[in-house]
């Protein structure tokens, strides 16, 4: 049983490294403006979540998507996004006309589209049908200028893909503000850490040397406590490194914590390296809330939803690995050999993700 619990441990974390990143959650973000009878709307999409949704959007397959492709994708981008995204207003549908395309710094996409409704806008109602065809828990930040000058914020997904813009209802729309932006970032929190395996390898390799319960914790609150420092800083634009820093920096912690352990025999003074290290992590979660680009009114809210939703992910993986853990440290062949063995997976899975993010 022993052995079992130990391979499942080592296939789950060390089987998901990926060649670039670790994880990828899909996040993308739309500005549209109400005025007189026309929507515009200027969608951002991630590159390659973008050519995974349109096939055909990569025409060489060469893995990115050039000018060129971009000049020739008209047509393409109006039957899939423009024909996916729908304003409708009371008296009927609005019709849309592509306008443009560009690549955008940071690897985005962006998609121009303008819809012609019938008579001056009032109430309009936008919904996203195209989410269907982005990965699961994709979310859509959407920023709607209304007719008056009010802006109406909205958290979209695959479940929940239509907003409204109310210039008449802002007070209404505003009560339900917290809870329109701070369940979805709650669950995106969750869903980051929960697909993040660089984060959990890491968590893996600071416990899976053992020790008493007490050390162990202490060694998860200090991870905690500085990538909820990091990620405070990185958030509010206070600063935060390159992704080209942090993210090498977070392989090679997991490369260092997979050798360290085989000279270390508990956990007892782990929290040493556990601070600095999550603080690097803590840059790293960043990111996701960086790519929604939200208002700054909006970043607290959004910031602690975010990061209470990543602790509860981190803490419900604990609450399975932590346990199984201590059960397998009580043999003497897990605590001679299984450590090592997966150490050193843990390790190899570390320098590969370095090698593959240093490109």
């Amino acid at each position: 049983m022993r052995r079992l619990v130990c391979t499942a441990l080592v296939a789950f974390f060390t089987l998901h490294a990926t060649p670039a990143r670790a994880h990828t959650v899909g996040v993308s973000r739309g500005l549209y403006r109400v005025s007189g009878s026309s929507v515009e709307a200027e969608l951002v999409f991630a590159r390659p979540e973008l050519a995974a949704a349109i096939p055909g959007l990569d025409a060489d397959r060469d893995g990115s998507i050039s000018a060129a492709e971009v000049a020739g994708a008209g047509p393409l981008l109006a039957d899939t996004i423009v024909r996916g995204l729908e304003a409708r207003t009371p008296s009927g549908p609005c019709g849309g006309v592509f306008e443009g395309a560009a690549l955008t710094e940071q690897d985005g996409f962006a998609i121009r589209a303008a819809y012609r409704c019938r008579r001056e806008l009032e109430t309009v109602s936008i919904r996203l049908a195209l989410l269907g065809s982005f990965s699961l828990g994709h979310r859509h930040l959407a920023s709607a200028t209304a007719p008056d000058g009010e802006t109406v914020r909205a958290v979209l997904y695959e479940s929940r893909s239509e907003f409204q813009v109310v210039p008449s209802h802002v007070a209404a729309a505003a009560a339900g503000a917290a809870a329109t932006v701070a369940w979805p970032l709650f669950r995106l929190g969750i869903q980051h850490i929960l697909t993040g395996y660089d984060h959990l390898l890491f968590l893996l390799g600071l416990i899976l040397v053992g020790g008493r319960l007490r050390p162990l914790l202490v060694v998860v609150t200090a991870f905690t406590v500085a990538h909820s420092m990091t990620l405070g800083l990185a958030a509010l634009g206070v600063w935060a490194p390159s992704p080209r820093i942090v993210e090498p920096a977070i392989a090679l912690s997991i490369a260092y914590v997979g050798v360290e352990n085989w000279f270390v025999r508990d956990a007892a003074r782990r929290w040493l390296i556990t601070f600095p290290f999550g603080l690097a992590h803590g840059f790293s979660f960043a990111g996701v809330l960086r790519d929604i680009s939200l208002p700054s009114s909006q970043v607290p809210l959004a910031l602690a939803s975010f990061n209470v939703g990543v602790e509860f992910g981190q803490l419900a993986v604990l609450a399975f690995v932590l346990p199984a853990v201590m059960w397998l440290g009580r043999s003497r062949r897990f605590a001679d050999r299984g450590v090592k063995a997966m150490s050193a997976a843990i390790a190899v899975a570390g320098l590969f993700w370095f090698v593959s993010r240093l490109r």
